[in-house]
């Protein structure tokens, strides 16, 4: 008997009178979607005898989705970091600061001099970010030159850009969250497509089950 080359569901279901709520017949469904093609004969049971594809062109398929889902993992791995990273970043430089003398000369002169304390205080110095390259130099400035000192809470008060929040750690702030936004999004993004590709993979191995038949 002449096998059948069927590309469709449809084309399916008008040759072949099989269980329609069998998760084989999902599967099916979903290996047509991904514009997959088979050939196959009716049988003495249930299900027609599957010629195409066969067990090997299966497992060939499932192995290119294997890669792309190690893919994807991997970058869900990464952004997974990032975003904890970004999260914890406040936190985790309350605990490094302690291991910088720059710190302690900071807490020493917020101790021993009022004027240099009401400073800090209205430009609230992001003092635990003095492990933070980035940071860093402008703390540094601020606890040793008092003329830089003295420009910056002028700014802070005076200026437009810290209208709404008086406080030169804004910007950290701000990156942190958009760190944090981006990588959500990048982790829903790939959470999403992992789903996807799980599920061709049942799919294909329920395709491969019934082609050994």
């Amino acid at each position: 008997m002449a096998s059948n080359i069927i590309s469709s569901i449809s084309v399916f279901d008008e040759r072949f009178e099989v269980p329609k709520t069998e998760a084989r017949y999902s599967a099916l469904k979903k290996y047509f979607s991904r514009g997959g093609v088979i050939s196959a004969v009716k049988s003495n049971k249930q299900w027609p005898k599957i010629i195409y594809p066969s067990p090997l062109r299966v497992d060939a398929q499932l192995k290119e989705l294997f890669v792309l889902k190690e893919n994807y993992s991997q970058k869900f791995k990464d952004w997974k970091k990032k975003l904890q990273t970004a999260k914890s970043y406040h936190s985790r430089h309350q605990m490094l600061k302690f291991s910088e003398p720059l710190y302690w000369k900071h807490v020493a002169k917020s101790l021993a001099d009022s004027d240099y304390r009401e400073d800090s205080a209205k430009v609230k110095l992001p003092v635990h970010l003095v492990a933070d390259p980035k940071w860093k130099p402008m703390i540094r400035m601020f606890v040793t030159d008092l003329e830089y000192r003295k420009n910056l809470v002028e700014t802070v008060q005076t200026s437009i850009v810290y209208k709404d929040n008086k406080t030169v750690a804004k910007y950290a702030d701000v990156l942190q969250k958009f760190r944090s936004e981006i990588s959500e999004s990048k982790i829903s993004e790939l959470q999403k497509k992992l789903d996807k590709i799980q599920v061709e993979i049942s799919s294909l191995e329920l395709i491969k089950k019934w082609a050994k038949e």
